[in-house]
């Protein structure tokens, strides 16, 4: 799971790359005691913290600590938080404040139904 993650993240940042940006991986996202996000992006006058996650699904499920730490991040760095999730072989890119949460508190995104953007609405 961890592989499937980090091959995703390293996709993610070419994408970027290719897009007009430039892009890191964060070391230790998900692992340290302090928030950061997956990976960190700017094109110099925009900087994006990106939370980056991949499934098979039509639909993916994110913990809400992990966008309360994304939040806190992007604030003190003065980034945007974004939520970027490769679903199969598409990756699609929400703005946190978009983001709707399940009855069980965890935030959701359906790949069929959200207000989903692509990486050209983001550079």
């Amino acid at each position: 799971m961890k592989r499937k993650g980090s091959e995703a993240e390293r996709e993610l940042v070419q994408m970027l790359w290719g897009a007009g940006l430039a892009a890191i991986r964060v070391a230790g996202s998900g692992v340290t005691k302090f928030p950061s996000p997956d990976v960190v992006a700017s094109n110099g006058s925009r900087v994006l913290a990106i939370e980056c996650k991949s499934t098979k699904h039509k639909v993916r499920y994110i913990d809400p600590e992990q966008i309360s730490q994304l939040n806190k991040f992007a604030k003190q760095f003065g980034a945007e938080p974004w939520l970027a999730v490769k679903f199969s072989a598409d990756w699609f890119f929400y703005k946190v404040e978009d983001l709707e949460r399940t009855r069980g508190g965890k935030f959701a995104v359906n790949f069929e139904k959200s207000n989903r953007r692509f990486l050209v609405d983001i550079t």
